[in-house]
């Protein structure tokens, strides 16, 4: 058994424990969150430890592992903590707001031979890895430009109080919270981006940061990227995020529940004929453990966790591929205030 403790038990930490509490080789050992209601709350139901400082909560727990949902602010010192105790971590996205802090972790869970990831859930969503595996096949042929776009209505008005999202020095803003989802998946179907060539951060509603971000990227292989993304767009539901890659031989668009793929004439790949064919999410999810919220929540845990128990697999987002995100992020952040 793993004995897992959770750091923060807002929205993202109660879907965590809810996951991670179903799994067979989980055992949860503490929660550590400053809301006394919710801490009193979880010991009187489960019995399950709880404290107020991850300080005192990592000296009196035999750890193996972790699960950090707090402010973006707060990732470096308690991360860093954790790999120091030998604890393996997971992170909520971003890594961190200082890309720097991100390359230290990553050294730091190298050098002590832990498992890091960071939830960027979107690299375990069925379409997704259909597209990656597309792409790195050679489907569409050479790749020459990578468009990433979302749109959300996270914040549609002015709001007189100010939560840890919506403080710059906190949360980050639209770039680090929202945009940093496409930039990570524009990444995983194709390459890192190499250099941001021009950058706009837009403030629509708020004061200290910025709800819309647009930025033009360069890839090493000669391929040009856009980013688009807009937390204050009340004509979508919820978060909608789309991928579309441009190849020689015919381009790919994926958004959650579909991936349609074109062909020009006269090319075909696998079942792919020329023109336009869809494939959908209910043909591609690949099943979890436990079902809540969607496959790709439970999904990434269940990786987090084979990896500690050492099966054979590779960590999808790991601290390397987040620093590398929180890289260009630093880069459009700077840009985009020139």
């Amino acid at each position: 058994m793993i004995n897992l403790a959770l750091v923060g038990v807002g929205k993202m930490g109660m879907s965590h424990y809810a996951i991670l509490s179903a799994h067979p080789e989980i055992e949860i050992t503490a929660i550590c969150d400053n809301a006394t209601f919710l801490t009193s709350t979880f010991n009187k139901q489960t019995g399950v430890k709880v404290y107020k400082d991850h300080k005192k909560m990592f000296n009196e727990c035999e750890l193996n592992a972790v699960v950090i949902s707090t402010p973006n602010s707060t990732h470096f010192e308690i991360a860093n903590m954790a790999l120091e105790k030998g604890i393996h971590v997971f992170v909520e996205k971003p890594l961190c707001l200082d890309p720097k802090e991100s390359l230290q972790l990553s050294e730091l869970a190298k050098k002590n031979k832990l498992v890091s990831q960071v939830g960027y859930h979107n690299r375990f969503i069925g379409t997704f890895q259909e597209m990656r595996r597309l792409i790195k096949a050679g489907a569409i042929g050479d790749i020459y430009h990578i468009e990433g776009k979302a749109y959300g209505q996270v914040v549609t008005k002015p709001k007189p109080g100010m939560t840890w999202r919506s403080k710059k020095s906190e949360g980050g803003g639209c770039l680090h919270d929202y945009a940093c989802h496409v930039l990570d998946l524009m990444s995983f179907v194709s390459e890192t981006p190499e250099t941001v060539k021009s950058a706009q951060l837009q403030s629509i509603f708020s004061s200290d940061i910025e709800d819309a971000v647009y930025a033009t990227l360069s890839y090493k292989s000669g391929a040009t990227g856009y980013l688009e993304a807009n937390w204050s767009d009340e004509s979508v539901r919820k978060m909608s995020t789309t991928i579309t890659v441009y190849g020689k031989n015919g381009k790919i668009i994926t958004d959650r529940q579909e991936i349609r793929v074109y062909l020009k004439p006269k090319q075909t790949f696998e079942s792919f004929e020329e023109g336009w064919t869809s494939r959908y999410i209910t043909e591609l999810q690949k099943p979890v453990n436990f079902y809540l919220r969607g496959e790709e929540y439970s999904a990434q845990l269940d990786q987090f966790i084979d990896a500690i128990l050492g099966k054979d697999v590779d960590v999808d987002s790991s601290f390397v591929n987040a620093a590398e995100t929180d890289i260009i992020i630093d880069e459009i952040s700077k840009l985009g205030k020139a």
